[in-house]
């Protein structure tokens, strides 16, 4: 039977932080900083290459000595030493927890049930560095022979969305000779303006699906399957236009697919956590085996400082409890991700699927309701973009909105002041944000009065700041290992498990149904209710139409 989670609201902690929440709604990060001209550079920390400023916070030290102690009464310390060891923490799909793994050196050693997961990882990390080696070079030839120059990685959810940001993050690292799109939606728009432009002959398709049945990709791998035998009527083609990051093998040959093209990846690597896995096939082949390993070593550093640092000078540990801290006790629903760096564009699209799908969860891992709000809504945009947007809710808004700044000291494309400004707006954010304008600053200005209503800001607007020398390989790796970490810390908490997604299951059950009625078929199953069959026969009739 799975043990019960820790009650969290009957814990001593919780009811003490119930009472200190409401002495901080009465405090200002004015005072704050006032009373403690050393309070940021007491409350900021490093690890994995990263530097995080929490000191805009609406933390004391008894908030932050409070948070740690629920921390240690939740048993975090055991929780994350458990997943360490491989032991099965994903209760509800009987599995370990092993992204970690991926990312251990090559020679370290972890045995789960009798296997070696280390050694296997690296047994396929080898293979995948041999063919995007050979892709690189232009030894690996299409049908035709001629050298692949398009590379489409066709997937959905964390086989999508994790190289979609990974490519889109080090494109300045990328093989700039070969173009790489990715293709995900079901809607046919997708497929065609990823192919429209381009020759089959030098185009190679990654087919990312563990179970190679998710209705999604298998309907885009069929129709990039008809696109290249349109100009290749041959089926031997197929072998050398498509391989696949699956554990299917004989639906991977079925398709066509010669299975030494096949590269797998196991049951305890969650989809959103996978893109260090085989799923990260295009980007391997987009930055080059040695890159892509400075990527894992950035993994594995977060994970080792995650694993061995203290609570107190944790980067994710204090993320993570910073975000129950807010959600639970200052009624935040949503928080906010803006990273300073283009290159950034699809990060806080990523972190949706890590953050949302791992604690977007009502009951706890026994099964019982959950006692408290769980999973806020994640969501960004990069600055400075944002700034002529929704910053003015940020701003002025009725909500309070924790946000994470992201930011590098050096960029990747020095051109003029253009960084200089770049950071000089994240820097300021995070300054207004925190400490705002008094009606009186406003008066001294000498708008007129009937303005300073309209200009006045009332600040204590909390952020973090999280800096890195440049956006690296290995800084990536670093960033996502933090937000990985943090999610498992707001997860343990809360005693739900973080790593099943059984939500996201129904309605794709009923998208089955429904396909089949949409096809003029009849309906099968319980009826509907009336408003979904009236929209499909309005459907319909629209079709004929």
């Amino acid at each position: 039977m799975t043990p019960s989670p820790t009650s969290l609201t009957a814990l001593s902690s919780w009811q003490a932080l119930v009472s200190h929440s409401g002495e901080i709604r009465q405090r200002s990060l004015r005072d704050l900083f006032s009373e403690d001209p050393s309070r940021a550079e007491r409350m900021t920390v490093e690890g994995a290459g990263l530097i995080l400023d929490y000191s805009k916070n609406l933390v004391t030290e008894k908030t932050l000595s409070l948070l740690l102690e629920m921390a240690t009464q939740c048993r975090l310390f055991d929780r994350i030493d458990s997943m360490f060891r491989g032991e099965m923490i994903n209760r509800t799909e009987h599995r370990s927890v092993l992204h970690v793994a991926l990312r251990m050196p090559k020679g370290e050693s972890l045995v789960v049930k009798g296997v070696d997961v280390v050694r296997e990882v690296h047994e396929v990390l080898d293979r995948m560095g041999s063919f995007a080696t050979r892709v690189r070079e232009g030894s690996w030839k299409g049908a035709t022979g001629k050298t692949i120059k398009n590379v489409i990685n066709i997937g959905i959810g964390g086989s999508d969305l994790g190289p979609v940001m990974a490519y889109e993050a080090l494109r300045s690292y990328s093989d700039r000779d070969r173009v790489f799109r990715f293709v995900s939606n079901i809607d046919g728009t997708d497929f065609v303006e990823a192919t429209r432009d381009l020759d089959p002959e030098e185009t190679l398709f990654i087919i990312s699906s563990k179970t190679f049945t998710t209705l999604e990709t298998m309907t885009n791998a069929r129709t990039a399957r008809a696109w290249l035998l349109a100009r290749l009527s041959s089926e031997e083609s197929v072998r050398h236009h498509f391989v696949a990051v699956s554990t299917n093998a004989p639906e991977v040959q079925k398709f066509g697919i010669d299975t030494h093209n096949m590269f797998g990846f196991w049951d305890w690597v969650g989809g959103r956590y996978s893109m260090d896995s085989a799923i990260g096939l295009s980007t391997m082949i987009a930055i080059g085996p040695d890159r892509f390993q400075e990527m894992l070593e950035g993994f594995h550093a977060m994970d080792e400082h995650f694993h061995k640092s203290p609570f107190e000078r944790n980067l994710p540990v204090l993320m993570g409890l910073l975000v129950v801290w807010y959600t639970n006790f200052l009624g935040s629903q949503t928080i906010a991700v803006l990273p300073y760096d283009q290159y950034l564009k699809r990060f806080p699209a990523y972190l949706q699927q890590l953050t949302m799908e791992s604690n977007g969860k009502h009951v706890r891992t026994d099964g019982s309701p959950v006692e408290t709000t769980t999973g806020p809504i994640y969501w960004g945009e990069p600055g400075t973009n944002g700034q002529h947007s929704f910053y003015q809710l940020l701003h002025q808004g009725t909500r309070l909105i924790p946000i994470d700044f992201i930011g590098f000291a050096n960029s990747r494309n020095p051109l003029g002041h253009h960084h200089d400004i770049l950071m000089a707006n994240l820097f300021a954010q995070g300054e207004a944000l925190a400490f705002g304008k008094t009606a009186e600053e406003v008066r001294a200005s000498g708008v007129p009065e009937f303005q300073v209503p309209h200009r006045t800001f009332e600040g204590n607007r909390p952020s973090n700041t999280i800096l890195g020398q440049e956006l690296s390989p290995r800084t990536l790796g670093a960033l996502v290992a933090l937000y990985e970490h943090s999610v498992f810390t707001q997860g343990t908490l809360w005693g739900i498990d973080s790593f099943d997604q059984w939500g996201v299951e129904l309605g794709k059950v009923m998208a089955v149904r429904i396909i089949e009625e949409l096809s003029g078929q009849s309906p099968k199953g319980p009826p509907h209710d009336s408003g979904t069959a009236a929209l499909i026969r309005r459907y319909r009739d629209m079709r004929r139409e």
